[in-house]
């Protein structure tokens, strides 16, 4: 039995908690079954150089009790004597963790691990005063061997320090221990960390042959003679098939156990029909059951060629993809299963197929969300080799650290069916040295050697110089970051290669802001940018448009991955007078502290861009419209009016009266632009239809007809004086786990219902019953308020409250107030 054991001063185990480890204990007992815990409970907190805190006997009766996953640089405060590249929050400095446990004596012919998914970074661990380990990169997970270290039937200290660098990151990374971790307790003879390897071939629609390798660990000293059972079962828990190995595993050794199997009438992993199988690996021993290791997989084909392109189950699919920062908006980088699914859910609904972790290896939970909702993924490993930009970044462990980080990326992910590429690298400086191609053969080799059924990429921002430096050469497939208008040249100089856009278009907007007349101006006075869509702001951007249309034309290309998918902390590009390859604090133009790049605001809001990207990637019948249409001071002047539509046509009115029909690919649209190759001035889209209209309060409405026939419409309206507050929950009943989420939509309406498009009304919250408040935001990149408060400023008519369930199940009462407005009340169910 294990127990998490607090210092007497106030500090006591739960009787929920209490109740969960008596029944592991039981189950240990009666089934010899092992179970990892979950630890992440209890732990205590302190910022600051604290000597001797990894000493059992320290004092830590006053430092903060919390639960991870933990992110203690999202609590703030936002300050200008912070780096706005990394969000203007607090994300370097040293910070302890210190947790009090014991472990029954009856366990001491035990094995005690303790696994961190994700510690940021350069972590320490001490376990009873003595070091334990240390990991430097804080986005790949590690396990310790602790049991050396362990008092059985005694009190226990672990410890944990954190001290990230200042300049070692080019984007919000947050700080502390921000993903799960577990406690885990194996016999001797056990299946480790990423012990299974699972392929499959031969696929057909009548069976699949599977082959699962297990490794299979024998710490005791002595030979060990037993049997690996594995079986697998379907998302429906149906058993599928099974079978059964006799394995001799020499002592202090680890063996390798290949067993084939073949699934009937197999249910493929694909795009639209994500289907999941469960592999539960059994160790029996004398005919007990002592190990037992979960692993899943999914059955799909994956191949690449210059001819088809990729190819998912045989059939070619175009990566319609976006790159992803890992922070989670005003919860920051603390991993959470809800809110990483709830990102992944608005991205496929804007038409996304394909992510690409940038720039580095994604939380567990992230890569489940994308198995579970059909979306292929790029890993990418490093930011950084040996040349760094900027001075404490990864540059400084690369060396000493890569190949086990990437092998260790490698075993983690490798099961994972939405997962179809190993990048190496984002944008390596070592692009332009004629031997850096050497790490890249490197790195290649390390990810063909762990495994071989997936290829290699790396993204490519230089041209031609990974091309004359032959780092080409020694990527399976070749990704190009911003250089859209050389696809073509690229696969006419070098007809074998594989080619796609791996960064793309970088334009950048503010929700709800639309600034007149629409120019080529990298800034603005208001420290936004106007969500026309026109105004791209970094001089390596460019619009959506031209890479919609080089993908049209370089049928070769795989796809694109634009940047990017939500708006993340940190680099508030065009602001903060820095660019992409610049060190040093980016402040120039506080208090711009947030990325203003995608076409979803930092709450999950979606910007006009949303629905440029999903007329382009999906295939419903859709329509939008823009701008708002509250412009007062401009009565009878002109004003643009977009539309974005998979239809054929669209026409607009104006209070009924038509401004007549625009055809979709023959009516462009002007739009200022500079980039690659494409000098200052006017690119003429084909993806957006517009008319320019003299401005008049009442309903602006768009209509879409395929073929002639009216499939779809939109109408906005003139809203009134602000009047009242709505809220809309994205789930009403939510698990009583202490975890779960329920993410608030906070609107300013009219007495109508009609969005109040510039309110900026101060909202109040209250949350009571079975919850508690986890968060506040509003998408705006230049606000300073803290995440962690009861109250939000709306952002041009909107913002978000963010609920977090406890462990009780009931109900929780989320209500809403504001001067001068009606409030509202809403209510959630917590449920068991």
């Amino acid at each position: 039995m294990i127990k998490i054991k607090s210092k007497p001063v106030n500090r006591f185990l739960s009787s929920i908690s209490i109740l969960l480890l008596i029944f592991i204990a039981s189950a240990c007992q009666n089934s010899n079954d092992i179970v990892d815990l979950n630890f992440n409970k209890d732990w205590l907190f302190k910022k600051g150089i604290i000597k001797n805190a990894e000493q059992v006997n320290f004092n830590d009766s006053d430092w903060r009790e919390l639960q991870l996953p933990h992110d203690w640089a999202i609590e703030g405060p936002f300050s200008n004597e912070n780096n706005a590249r990394t969000g203007g929050l607090p994300v370097h400095g040293t910070a302890w963790y210190r947790k009090h446990f014991s472990i029954k004596e009856k366990l001491s012919d035990k094995i005690i691990s303790i696994e961190f998914d994700g510690a940021m970074n350069n972590a320490h661990v001490w376990v009873n005063g003595k070091f334990a380990g240390n990991r430097p990169y804080g986005y790949i997970g590690f396990e310790l061997d602790i049991t050396s270290f362990i008092k059985f039937g005694e009190d226990n200290v672990i410890a944990v320090r954190l001290s990230p660098e200042d300049l070692s990151a080019r984007w919000y990374p947050g700080a502390g221990i921000y993903r799960n971790v577990h406690l885990k307790i194996n016999n001797k003879l056990h299946i480790p960390q990423w012990g299974t390897k699972i392929t499959n071939s031969n696929i057909t629609k009548n069976s699949a042959d599977i082959n699962i390798t297990s490794s299979v660990c024998n710490l005791s000293d002595f030979q060990q003679t037993a049997k690996l059972s594995t079986t697998i079962f379907d998302s429906a828990e149906n058993k599928v098939c099974s079978t059964i190995s006799d394995i001799v595993i020499q002592a202090q050794t680890t063996g390798y156990v290949d067993q084939k199997m073949v699934v009937q009438n197999p249910l493929k992993w694909d795009i639209e029909t994500p289907h999941i199988y469960k592999a539960v690996s059994n160790i029996y021993l004398k005919g007990k059951l002592i190990d037992s290791f979960v692993s899943y997989f999914g059955i799909r084909s994956i191949n690449f060629s210059p001819k088809h392109g990729f190819q998912l189950n045989g059939k070619t699919v175009k990566l319609n993809g976006v790159c992803m920062h890992h922070d989670l908006g005003p919860l920051g980088a603390a991993v959470n299963y809800r809110a990483t699914e709830r990102q992944m859910q608005i991205m496929k609904s804007m038409g996304v197929n394909a992510l690409r972790t940038s720039h580095n290896p994604p939380s567990p939970e992230m890569l489940q969300v994308c198995d579970k909702l059909g979306i292929v993924v790029i890993v990418e490993a490093f930011d950084e080799w040996k040349l760094g930009k900027v001075p404490n970044g990864y540059n400084k462990f690369f060396d000493h650290w890569h190949e086990k980080d990437l092998r260790d990326m490698i075993k983690r992910d490798r099961n994972h069916p939405s997962v179809i590429m190993w990048s190496i690298g984002n944008e390596i400086l070592e692009q332009s040295k004629k031997d850096g191609w050497k790490i890249a053969k490197t790195l290649t080799d390390i990810c063909h050697d762990e495994d071989p059924t997936r290829p290699t990429t790396a993204g490519f921002n230089y041209y031609p110089a990974p091309f004359t430096n032959k780092l080409a050469k020694y990527v399976d497939i070749v990704g190009m970051n911003y250089w859209p208008l050389n696809y073509e040249e690229i696969l006419e100089k070098y007809p074998d290669m594989i080619v796609y856009g791996s960064e793309t278009s970088s334009q950048t907007s503010s929700r709800g802001v639309y600034h007149f007349p629409i120019e080529a101006n990298e800034k603005h006075q208001t420290n936004q940018v106007s969500s026309y869509d026109a105004i791209v702001g970094p001089p390596w951007a460019y619009p959506p448009d031209v890479e919609f249309e080089q993908q049209e034309k370089v049928s070769r290309s795989l796809g694109e991955f634009m940047w990017t998918g939500f708006d993340y902390l940190g680099e508030p590009t065009p602001y903060g007078g820095r660019d992409n390859s610049t060190n040093g604090y980016w402040n120039d133009d506080w208090p711009s502290r947030s990325s203003y790049f995608a076409p979803v605001d930092l709450c999950g809001f979606p910007k006009d861009r949303y629905y440029l990207y999903q007329s382009q990637w999906t295939k419903k019948p859709m329509i939008h419209v823009l701008p708002h249409w509250n412009w007062e001071d401009k009565l009878g002047e002109t004003i643009p009016v977009f539309a974005y539509t998979n239809c054929d046509e669209a026409e607009l009115f104006i209070n009924g009266k038509s401004y007549g029909k625009k055809i979709k690919g023959i009516d462009l649209t002007p739009i200022p632009a500079e980039f690659h190759f494409f000098d200052k001035g006017t690119y003429f889209s084909k993806y957006r239809l517009s008319w320019k209209v003299p401005y008049q309060p009442g309903e602006l409405k768009v209509v879409g007809y395929k073929n002639g026939k009216k499939l779809v419409e939109k109408t906005i309206k003139t809203a009134g004086k602000a009047y009242q507050i709505k809220l809309s929950a994205d789930r009403n009943i939510i698990n009583a786990d202490g975890k779960d989420l329920s993410f608030i939509t906070v609107r300013i309406e009219d007495k109508d219902g009609n969005l109040c498009p510039k309110a900026n009304n101060l909202i109040n919250f209250t949350v009571s019953g079975e919850g508690s408040i986890a968060a506040v935001g509003n998408g705006d990149a230049t606000s300073t308020d803290a995440y962690q408060v009861n109250y939000r400023k709306a952002f041009n008519g909107k913002c978000l409250l963010i609920v977090r369930s406890n462990e009780k199940k009931g109900d929780i009462i989320v209500s809403a107030k504001s001067e001068n407005l009606n409030s509202h009340k809403i209510s959630l169910s917590s449920k068991k």
